[in-house]
């Protein structure tokens, strides 16, 4: 299948179908408004847990240090905010910013409850058009986002934009599996997600979304052309558990 463009005048993809770029960003907020509720719950039977390592790996991989100042960009429920606010300490920031407010609100709930306090910022954000200064932040990092967005190379344009020279960009997304277990991969994301979601979260449609945004969404070696292309240096990535899941990483200099 053909994948439409990322262009404004143009259409672009919903999960398999097309709808007109302009129409996407409003179905996406649809999405999450009604997962936000049970979106933690459903992550942990969805993966069966591995999410959790996934996002460890990703926060050891960012190399923080005290003093940092890092934007989780998609931050969702907070699970990168909240590691990065112990690593970074009093004298770093931390900015949890997501697109959907229901989302936000769940985050800066459950970091309140955590205790962190003093070095986060939580603010509703358009990843397309960050309004940051330019070189405001050590590292950029956006878990499971960014097939979401409409329009990837402006968004990972606008991740450059915003980075200090030498800091690192994270990508974590879900991406292309090995070969050997892509039937298995296939049957579970399009009968066991639905599913779940349609039991637990009630919601079935949304979770029916999100099987069909993975394959939408630029295998490996694409996104690390498309980082590269956007002016990001000393880019790679790490498939974890199969392929089912990449981390792709990639430097300002």
């Amino acid at each position: 299948m053909k994948r439409p463009t990322d262009n404004y005048s143009e259409t672009t993809h919903f999960g398999f179908a097309t709808v007109s770029a302009r129409e996407k960003a409003g179905r996406v907020k649809g999405v999450f408004d009604s997962v936000a509720e049970r979106y933690d719950l459903m992550n942990d039977l969805m993966s069966a847990g591995l999410h959790r390592w996934w996002k460890r790996y990703t926060v050891e991989q960012a190399g923080l240090h005290r003093g940092h100042t890092v934007l989780d960009l998609a931050g969702g429920s907070g699970d990168l905010s909240l590691a990065f606010t112990r690593l970074v300490g009093q004298s770093g920031h931390v900015v949890l910013a997501d697109i959907n407010a229901a989302m936000l609100s769940r985050g800066r709930a459950r970091l309140i409850d955590a205790g962190v306090a003093g070095n986060l910022a939580v603010v509703q954000v358009d990843a397309e058009q960050l309004p940051f200064a330019d070189r405001s932040f050590d590292c950029v990092a956006m878990a499971f986002g960014l097939r979401n967005v409409t329009d990837k190379n402006r968004t990972l344009a606008s991740m450059r934009r915003v980075l200090k020279p030498g800091g690192k960009v994270l990508i974590l997304e879900f991406s292309k599996p090995r070969e050997a277990i892509q039937p298995v991969y296939d049957w579970y994301s399009f009968h066991v997600l639905p599913t779940l979601g349609k039991f637990v979260a009630k919601d079935e449609a949304s979770y029916r979304y999100l099987a069909e945004s993975i394959r939408m969404h630029p295998g490996q070696e694409e996104l690390l052309g498309m980082m590269q292309a956007a002016g990001f240096e000393r880019c790679r990535y790490h498939d974890l558990t199969g392929g089912i899941v990449a981390l792709h990483l990639g430097y300002r200099l």
